[in-house]
Order: structure tokens, then sequence, then C-alpha cells
């Protein structure tokens, strides 16, 4: 088939499919992208990435101090949680204060 055989492209009419409401999407499906707009409010994301990963026994201090100004602190925190974050300063805590969190929150819902 050569370029001049091949068939007329035709532009269709009939419209009346964008009228039509989406259909909700079921509560299970979580929007992975929506869920973590937060991260565009994060004042991490203006600094150094290298003070929030820190060396073994080296300071979280410049990195908590950005995080006690932060408006996503929250979401930050508790994304770290969730995805079980092992590294790194999330949400204003380190690894370590983010596990004894962890199990408090345990001991909480086992009581």
């Amino acid at each position: 088939m050569t370029y001049f055989e091949r068939p007329a492209l035709t532009l269709l009419t009939d419209t009346s499919y964008l009228a039509a409401e989406p259909e909700p999407a079921p509560p299970w499906a979580e929007d992975p992208v929506a869920e973590e707009t937060w991260r565009l409010s994060a004042l991490c994301a203006e600094t150094d990435p290298e003070a929030f990963f820190p060396e073994k026994g080296g300071s979280t201090r410049e990195a908590k101090r950005v995080c006690v100004g932060c408006d996503v602190r929250a979401q930050c925190l508790e994304f770290a949680l969730t995805n079980d974050e092992r590294f790194g300063i999330w949400g204003g805590l380190s690894e370590r204060e983010r596990r004894r969190l962890r199990l408090q929150r345990r001991d909480v819902l086992s009581a």
C-alpha cells in the first residue's frame, strides 16, 4: 500500500459522548497523584535534600527546623508512616521517632 492508497480519515460528527457525565471512581480506587499533591507545598522541596537524609550520626536539626514551619507537615508524616519510610526526616520526625510513634499508635489500637 502506498501513501496515496491509504484510506482517508473521517471526522466523527457525533459528540454526544462528550456531554455524558463520567462515572465516579469506585471507593477502593485511590488516585495516588491526587493524594500526594501536598508535596507541591512542602518546604523541603525548596531546600537541600541532603539535610533530610543525613549520614549516620549526622545532625537532623536543620531538617527539623524546616519541618516546623511547613504547612503540610502532618500529610508528610502520615505518608511516611503509611509507606513505612525507613530513612530520612519526614514530617519532622526521624526514623527512630516514627518507629516509636507507630508503636504508640499500635498500643492505642490494641487497648
